[in-house]
């Protein structure tokens, strides 16, 4: 009877231990790297992610096809507006933000595809336990899919796989990540950008957050 008892201790211990869904830390600042051989992208980033008021600041350098491009840009997602900023030339652009603040995580009907050990495994600190998911978003014009990878423990962002029809295969690499803001200042509107006026010609297409990238 007491060996059955471990038994099923020892399963519901195992069952309790397995993968599941997880949300991100609300407050991330790091790094990052997305490319997309489709449409010979590669930029380099860094990000500060504010979940809690809906607010991401991006500033990233990258190359498409030949041309080498700059971004600066903050994102409030409550206020549905996007501020590209340009320190060199001291110029603010506003212009209307069209999609839905979605935070860090994996979605609750995600599969997950494995568990495994980044690195190694033979002593402590030498390899990270993450998680990675699978899974289908059903976006307004078109379904994508998705493979994403986090920490075991924390939730933190590591890599993400996103294909869809129109922006192709997408890879995000996370990087150097702080929980936390380590710069509150960055996701506030900067002084040149207080004034700025809504910019929005006829027929043009509201900015999303993939049309930086």
């Amino acid at each position: 009877m007491r060996a059955l008892i471990l038994f099923v201790c020892l399963a519901v211990g195992c069952l309790a231990q397995e993968p599941r869904p997880c949300r991100s830390p609300a407050l991330l600042t790091g790094q990052l790297s997305v490319s997309s051989p489709s449409k010979k992208l590669m930029a380099f980033a860094k990000y500060s992610y504010d979940a809690l008021g809906e607010r991401i600041r991006i500033r990233e350098i990258g190359h498409y096809g030949k041309k080498t491009f700059h971004h600066d840009v903050l994102l409030l997602y409550r206020q549905r507006v996007m501020y590209k900023i340009n320190y060199r030339n001291h110029t603010c652009c506003k212009k209307r933000l069209c999609v839905d603040f979605h935070p860090l995580a994996i979605p609750r009907n995600s599969t997950l595809l494995a568990q495994v050990v980044l690195g190694s495994s033979s002593g402590p600190g030498e390899g990270v336990l993450v998680n990675t998911w699978l899974g289908e978003l059903h976006m307004k014009k078109e379904p994508a899919n998705y493979m994403s990878t986090v920490t075991e423990f924390g939730c933190v962002p590591v890599s993400t796989v996103f294909h869809s029809n129109r922006t192709g295969w997408v890879v995000t690499s996370f990087f150097n990540n702080v929980i936390g803001l380590t710069d509150p200042q960055q996701l506030l509107i900067p002084a040149m950008c207080k004034h700025a006026q809504l910019e929005e010609e006829d027929g043009e297409e509201p900015e999303s957050f993939f049309s930086l990238f």
